[in-house]
């Protein structure tokens, strides 16, 4: 039996070389060398605020000031919680100029949410933005600077609506400070870093429901930031569009780091809003975008838009849930571009495959990133299984985190050894094809892929179960023909008790981020049990999708197909 590995894959591309070497230098490098490489250039454009790279390096230089004042060293963990920005930027590469820690965090928890990741990651200070500023400093995070992102834009905004509900100024408490204070800081003395020091420590779930901490170097970070570029052809003369959001790892990589390591300009979008992304690929002229198949498909919907706002674009790619194939000719019919699959995960630093411009497949993962070595094994032997034939994606490759933060065993069960080599057991199964590609066909782990955010129905079950009315709660995956996928909450009330659909989902959203929160709820008498008591959600799940698939059927729809 021959197994195909990445070493013969039958098809690379013919422009680009199998590895790329590392950057042994820091985040904090990339944007150093690039101002120096293009001072005056247009670094982020942000509803008609242009910052150059040279404002934008002295602001993190500045902003490292203010940092090392409250006492952020080297290891530090400070929090990122606030809307794609040029201050997210600038305090990002603040953080890493004293050797410190960023944790990136969603803009839209709750206090109690907070406090688990301020005790968990050990946080030191946090760059709130000011919307939040409440919850956080209930939630017990220190040293917190508040940012009104709306401060200091210029009137004309460039044709766009600037998101609402940004331009909140709130009473900070002592010792806490605006972005617009914090950034009158002398710059602290330039930290020495490694190429193996952690530096972004995005949080993901997992069965337990618990959070967990993937620590990353800055080598497994400069292995896709520069990776993403050269795989793209990302040029200094670029423009991109920035839509997925920072504290997402596929948003920070590939629409923030990798432009910045070439010197793009990066048109910034606080929130999406598809009007928005319509008017700024047209009057900038855009030429890359990475973004999520749901994203797309929203942008399709706008009856405003016309192939002639797109015509500017040369690269558009993301993750996430596939893009429907009925959908993904309209938009090649539009924009004459195929959207390009790929494939990554929290602990890998988003990619570890991608589709080739040249030659791309419809609802593929791609094929495996430069220097990652992609297999397919079987769930009972661990052995390596042949092309065409289901099992576990493992990975090996620069862009692998370093393990779970604080969380050893988890780390142990999240790795395997595979002809002596050390690999991640992705948790999702798959398969590859003749020519080396890799396709999705289902996961082991638990999992709501909502519009590219990932929720994990351990973690809403244990919130869903504190309502006094619950006394059993399982969430499960649906298809959603907007959003890829959607949670969906089956619920055993207790006796006597009487809710709403409406109430409930009112309820969860106010105790979890909102993309965590059910989109629907079913009341049902009971749930379905294994044999050592546990809901069996699978069989929920399955039913559930063959359900709407026969409506779909029914009604003639094939958008989900």
């Amino acid at each position: 039996m021959t197994v195909a590995t990445p070493t013969t894959t039958h098809y690379w591309p013919k422009t680009k070389p199998r590895r790329i070497p590392v950057p042994e230098t820091s985040l904090y490098d990339n944007l150093a060398v690039t101002a120096h490489r293009y001072p005056g250039k247009t670094a982020t454009w942000f509803y008609g605020q242009e910052t150059s790279y040279t404002e934008l390096l002295r602001l993190a230089d500045h902003f490292s000031g203010y940092l090392a004042g409250v006492g952020i060293g080297h290891g530090d963990r400070v929090m990122l919680c606030l809307q794609n920005s040029p201050q997210w930027i600038a305090a990002a590469h603040a953080i890493w100029r004293l050797g410190a820690v960023v944790v990136p965090l969603a803009p839209m928890l709750g206090v109690k949410e907070f406090g688990f990741f301020a005790q968990d990651a050990g946080l030191k200070a946090g760059v709130i933005a000011a919307e939040l500023y409440g919850p956080a400093k209930a939630g017990g995070v220190p040293n917190l600077v508040a940012v009104t992102l709306s401060h200091g834009l210029p009137e004309d905004r460039g044709g766009v609506a600037f998101p609402a509900g940004l331009d909140v100024v709130p009473e900070l408490e002592s010792g806490d400070v605006t972005w617009e204070t914090a950034v009158q800081a002398q710059p602290a003395p330039l930290a020495e870093v490694k190429p193996g020091d952690l530096c972004v420590m995005p949080y993901t779930s997992g069965t337990t429901g618990f959070p967990k901490g993937c620590m990353h170097t800055h080598h497994s970070v400069q292995a896709n930031a520069a990776g993403g570029a050269f795989w793209g052809n990302v040029t200094s003369g670029d423009t991109t569009l920035a839509t997925l959001p920072y504290f997402h790892v596929t948003g920070f990589t590939s629409s923030l780091l990798s432009p910045f390591f070439t010197g793009a300009t990066i048109v910034v979008m606080a929130r999406w809003d598809r009007e928005t992304a319509r008017v700024l690929i047209r009057e900038h002229a855009v030429m890359g975008w990475t973004n999520t198949a749901t994203m797309v498909v929203d942008l399709l919907a706008n009856p405003k838009l016309q192939s002639s706002d797109l015509v500017s674009l040369k690269l558009v790619n993301g993750g996430g849930a596939s893009m429907p194939e009925a959908l993904g000719k309209r938009w090649k019919e539009l924009s004459g571009l195929e959207f390009l699959e790929g494939y990554g995960l929290s602990e890998t630093m988003a990619q570890t495959h991608s589709n080739p411009q040249e030659r791309p497949k419809l609802q593929c993962l791609g094929i495996p990133f430069f220097g990652v070595d992609a297999r397919i094994i079987d769930l009972d032997t661990l052995q390596e299984l042949p092309q065409g034939q289901t099992g576990e994606i493992v990975l090996s490759g620069p862009q692998i985190f370093q393990g779970y933060w604080n969380r050893p065993e988890a780390s142990a069960e999240a790795f395997m050894e595979l002809g002596g080599k050390r690999f991640f057991r992705s948790g999702d199964l798959g398969y590859m094809d003749e020519e080396g590609y890799y396709f999705f066909v289902d996961r082991l782990k638990r999992m709501v892929n909502s519009g590219g955010m990932k929720v994990w129905p351990a973690e809403v079950e244990a919130a869903l179960h504190a309502h006094p009315a619950v006394q059993e709660a399982v969430v499960i995956a649906v298809p959603d023909e907007r959003m890829g996928e959607k949670a969906r909450a089956l619920v055993v009330l207790k006796a006597g008790a009487s809710l709403t659909e409406a109430e409930f989902i009112t309820w969860a959203r106010d105790q979890m981020a909102h993309y965590k929160a059910p989109r629907e709820v079913r009341f049902v008498d009971s749930l379905p049990k294994g044999p050592t008591g546990k809901v069996s959600w699978r069989p929920l799940q399955e039913a559930a999708k063959a359900e709407i698939l026969a409506a779909q059927q029914a009604t003639g729809s094939s958008a989900l197909q």
